[in-house]
């Protein structure tokens, strides 16, 4: 939200309360109207609809992560880092990293920035890459209590730390 006014700011805050509490699939906008004490057609002075409304809570999510990882010190501080983002805001993060994203409607540089981490512990492209993707790979596991075999997460995430030391 580049130049968000004070109530542009209230909805995203509102809607990511209702985004945790629910999932995305159940926000409606008539739900939050409701929950901000505005009727449903004021939100579109702020938000075109949902999807501008996703926007907004991506560009939230990709910067509270990007900072949330840093300052960078090594591969494990920044797995621990990153699983934490993902298990203290689960419908937000998944938001965030699942499905396709709308880069045109980020502000600029910021998925870059947020994901910088991973190629400052690597110094390598194609490592960062191969890095991020297990750790995703592995939060929505987790958060999803999906870790096969009902597994051992920690040893599994010390593990991925171990590779790529």
């Amino acid at each position: 939200m580049r130049t968000a006014s004070p109530r542009a700011r209230q909805i995203v805050e509102v809607a990511r309360a209702l985004l945790e509490r629910d999932g995305w699939e159940r926000v409606t906008m008539r739900d939050l109207a409701d929950e901000v004490g505005i009727r449903a057609p004021s939100l579109y002075k702020h938000f075109a609809g949902k999807d501008a409304l996703k926007s907004a809570l991506v560009a939230v999510a990709l910067a509270e992560s990007g900072a949330a990882l840093r300052p960078v010190s090594d591969v494990a501080a920044l797995l621990r880092d990153y699983r934490t983002v993902a298990r203290e805001n689960p419908n937000l993060y998944r938001l965030a990293t699942v499905g396709p994203l709308d880069r045109e409607e980020l502000p600029d540089g910021l998925e870059e920035w947020s994901g910088h981490p991973f190629f400052e512990v690597t110094g390598d492209p194609h490592a960062a890459q191969a890095l991020w993707s297990a750790a995703h790979g592995m939060a929505i596991l987790e958060i999803d209590g999906r870790f096969p075999g009902g597994g051992a997460p920690d040893a599994t995430w010390d593990e991925l730390a171990r590779r790529f030391a």
